[in-house]
């Protein structure tokens, strides 16, 4: 309990009780630690609760495992072959825009290495490749009045690869790289682009369907609408009105996408013999104080919904729509920021679905701010977010590590859209600083995420149906640049060749997939286990700095060398200052006895 705690007195206290010392009788209540400890003595230390308990089982039959990628992150040849300019080659070319300046003129020149990427995909042993079209490299100015052949010819050529290979290609329409042409004459704020957009489409599932299976539409919408339009701080830079453009913008990217599935679905579908989606990206969110309202009701408000609600219901969601309705009016506008949508355009939209696809890649806590008179997203959803500074971290601000909320994310799309199909498009952890191929995070969280996964499909009745870990290779992290890396395999960029070489992730992954989930521990050692090919312990990456231990810290070795030297250097000025000290000392010493022997030599000779 508190107590008397010697030159502080009072003022502090240790204790797993409170005592109240204003009052004679000294009342003693416990806190929230004591309620802690108590529960680790009854517990008798630290029991795995059945949340973060590994789940041992199996995916179903025919689950797609896959892996990501991004046209504009990996396949460089920026300029090459008729290509149009996008809004990210020229964001990424707008100086202090991209981390270091980087861009990707090159990126990882997939463009000219289908090969090595097949082979990477092979060592991975997935049977799915989830990649993007460049929507400039097939029309270079947006619209139909030109098709570039040799662009619809790069793609082709990698189908061709991918079929050959037995991988079946999950082909995104939209990634992000919107033609630069596009952009100027407003972008996604133009209602003109749900038209562009359907006439892309068309021509895409034209020229490549009968090799595609599983499409995407629009890569998250949220992100391009938000970061794009709203914050800025993604291509194409807007934000000069975050109240208004965000919500244009994501009006017309939910039209454009209902356009591109009607497509399909009517001209393509008994022909190709596909399905088509559009892929959503959202957070799990806890409420930072459970115990209060307002943040429960922050928690999870906006963020899938504004997409994912249209998309299953026709429209936006009630509470959605009043916010934002009385907050305009309440500024004085005469009508709702967030755009209507007619009777016949909610008829069109509504069931654009043949699956859930799914981005995740974090938890936050979220609480309650009132932003007063701003108008924006974060002011109209009225929350705020911050993360728990127990979850691990990774090398995105942004990304913590939180497994069980993979589970109840995946619960709540069940529960909220009526168990639709779920296929994961992308979900992934990020490292940065010197290169280490044993990266033990990224295995330590597919292990776990995908174990929830499991958790969610056999103990919660979610229709999963396929994974697909974010991302094949280190690329171009957007605006992190190449500071932030996310692949399964590592890029060498100091080699003019651009190796893909494989991080032990790449055999962990591929052990689970092969064996379609994860196998007891007791069982006998199981055959789909893939285990790291023998003498191939990852070396230092070339051309990369070997990471070594030094006094507790990873390190690279010239930086562990410039330490063993420092350290060096301070030992031999210790030892010299120590010899010096001594020197001092005697010669002191002598000083002191010289004049007492002077003294004693005087009085014997006043003696005589």
């Amino acid at each position: 309990m508190d107590s008397f705690e010697w030159l502080k007195g009072y003022t502090v206290g240790y204790g797993l009780h409170y005592v109240n010392f204003k009052l004679s009788s000294r009342p003693r209540s416990p806190k929230r630690s004591a309620h802690l400890y108590f529960d680790i003595m009854k517990k008798n230390g630290f029991p795995l609760t059945e949340d973060v308990e590994m789940l041992y089982g199996y995916f179903p039959e025919g689950f797609m495992w896959s892996t990501a990628s991004a046209s504009y992150q990996i396949e460089g040849a920026w300029r090459a072959d008729g290509k149009g300019l996008s809004i990210w080659d020229k964001f990424a070319h707008t100086p202090e825009k991209i981390s270091q300046d980087d861009n990707g003129d090159i990126a990882c020149d997939s463009y000219n290495k289908i090969a090595e990427d097949i082979n990477s995909l092979k060592t991975l042993r997935v049977r799915h490749y989830r990649f993007s079209v460049s929507w400039p490299r097939i029309m270079p100015d947006g619209t139909t009045r030109k098709i570039n052949e040799a662009g619809l010819n790069y793609y082709h050529r990698l189908l061709d690869a991918l079929l050959e290979a037995n991988i079946k290609p999950q082909v995104t329409l939209y990634h992000w790289d919107l033609p630069q042409a596009l952009q100027d004459v407003g972008g996604w704020e133009n209602e003109t682009i749900v038209e562009r957009f359907r006439d892309y489409a068309d021509v895409v599932f034209n020229s490549l369907g009968d090799k595609v299976k599983f499409w995407i539409t629009i890569n998250e919408p949220y992100i391009v609408a938000l970061h794009g339009y709203g914050h800025g701080i993604f291509a194409p830079g807007i934000n000069a009105n975050p109240g208004t453009s965000p919500y244009i913008a994501g009006h017309n990217l939910l039209k454009a996408h209902a356009e591109a599935w009607h497509v399909y679905n009517d001209k393509y579908r008994t022909k190709q013999g596909g399905i088509i989606g559009i892929t959503i990206n959202s957070d799990w969110a806890e409420p930072r104080n459970p115990y209060k309202q307002e943040d429960v009701d922050a928690a999870m408000r906006f963020m899938m919904g504004w997409f994912a609600h249209p998309v299953f219901s026709g429209d936006y969601s009630d509470l959605m729509k009043n916010i934002i309705r009385e907050r305009s009016l309440a500024a004085g506008r005469p009508q709702s920021r967030l755009p209507e949508f007619t009777p016949a355009e909610v008829a069109r939209i509504k069931g654009t679905h043949d699956y859930f696809g799914f981005n995740h890649y974090t938890t936050v806590l979220a609480f309650y701010v009132d932003f007063q008179n701003q108008e924006h997203y974060d002011a109209d959803r009225g929350a705020a977010v911050i993360s728990d500074r127990t979850w691990l971290e990774s090398g995105s601000d942004w990304l913590k590590v939180n497994p069980m909320g993979f589970r109840k994310i995946l619960k709540f799309i069940k529960d909220e859209y009526g168990n639709p199909p779920v296929f994961v498009t992308e979900n992934g952890v990020s490292e940065r600083g010197p290169v280490n191929l044993n990266d033990a995070l990224r295995i330590h969280y597919y292990e776990n995420y995908i174990n929830q996964a499991l958790k969610a499909y056999l103990l919660d009745g979610v229709d999963m149906r396929g994974y697909a870990a974010w991302s094949l290779m280190d690329n171009l992290e957007w605006t992190m640049g190449y500071d932030e890396r996310f692949g399964l395999f590592y890029v060498n960029r100091s080699d003019p060749s651009l190796p893909r070489i494989p991080k032990k992730s790449v055999w962990h992954y591929a052990s689970i997939i092969n064996c379609n989930g994860f196998i007891s521990p007791g069982e006998s050692p199981p055959e789909c286990q893939i285990h790291e090919p023998e003498g191939t312990t990852p070396p230092s990456p070339p051309g990369e700095e070997p990471v070594v231990s030094f006094l507790g810290l990873e390190v690279s070795s010239s930086d562990a060398a410039l330490g063993l030297n420092v350290l060096f250097s301070l030992t031999v000025i210790a030892a010299v200052a120590v010899v010096l000290m001594a020197y001092g000392l005697v010669k002191a010493s002598k000083k002191q006895k010289n004049p007492v022997e002077e003294r004693i030599d005087l009085e014997n000779k006043c003696k005589f």
